[in-house]
């Protein structure tokens, strides 16, 4: 991506924009744990794309843990839990993002209109680069029948394509903030292998500068005024203390 990169009209609220290696989870898990922390006391806002180092599990919340026992696929992948709710995402093949905003900001106060904004963005990129998104979804999934994976669960205004959901989003909301982070399905991962991505279903491999045009999309439709952003040492301590006695921890991730 470009060095420097700005987007959204000049009195929109500052992002610090962060374009991540890719780590394990509990690491993933606890950076944007410490970036919605750090949106609340800043009141700006953060937005981070990143990827996995290996195929993770990730548990929704409220999940039970023994839930995943079912999933026969994915029985060999690290498992972490996630702050956010939801169904269980098997992360491999795919683009992570997650977006941090001061609950006082004008889409901090509308959560739901910041799932509308990033799908609309996300739809606006994949059709610049010739890639057909499909269409958002205006059925949902009964509570009493959700399958145990995200990507099988139907919420309205998820994105789907040719019927299978391509993107899944979560939010948390807490110390004075809003996280709201999720998943672009690029192909389909051997430990999910009940869930094609773009490159099955559009027959398309997704270009390298997809970040760069998902970022000015996405700065644009939530009016962010980005620049790019290197993490400070205390948000690096804070991450690897909360990886340490939550997102790495054995009773953490099994605690429901």
């Amino acid at each position: 991506m470009r060095a420097h990169f700005r987007s959204g009209p000049a009195n929109a609220m500052l992002c610090r924009l962060i374009l991540d290696a890719a780590h394990d989870g509990p690491w993933n898990m606890a950076l944007d744990e410490v970036l919605l922390e750090s949106a609340g006391v800043d009141n700006v806002a953060y937005l981070r794309f990143y990827q996995w180092s290996a195929p993770t599990l990730s548990l929704g919340y409220f999940q039970q843990y023994a839930e995943r026992e079912k999933h026969h696929a994915s029985i060999g992948c690290p498992v972490v839990r996630r702050l956010s709710g939801g169904g269980a995402i098997l992360h491999d093949r795919e683009w992570t993002y997650s977006l941090a905003l001061p609950l006082q900001s004008p889409l901090g106060k509308y959560p739901d209109r910041t799932y509308q904004l990033v799908n609309q963005a996300t739809v606006g990129t994949l059709a610049e680069l010739q890639i057909d998104a499909g269409s958002f979804c205006g059925a949902e999934t009964s509570p009493d029948q959700e399958p145990f994976l995200c990507f099988q669960r139907r919420s309205c205004g998820d994105l789907v394509t040719c019927g299978y959901k391509i993107m899944g989003s979560a939010q948390r909301r807490r110390h004075g903030a809003i996280l709201q982070h999720g998943s672009l399905l690029l192909g389909r991962s051997h430990a999910a292998p009940e869930l094609p991505g773009i490159a099955e279903l559009t027959g398309q491999s997704t270009p390298t500068r997809l970040i760069d045009l998902w970022a000015e999309q996405l700065c644009r439709k939530l009016q962010l005024q980005a620049c790019r952003y290197a993490l400070t040492q205390a948000q690096v301590t804070s991450a690897q203390q909360l990886v340490c006695d939550k997102f790495g921890n054995a009773a953490w991730t099994r605690r429901r």
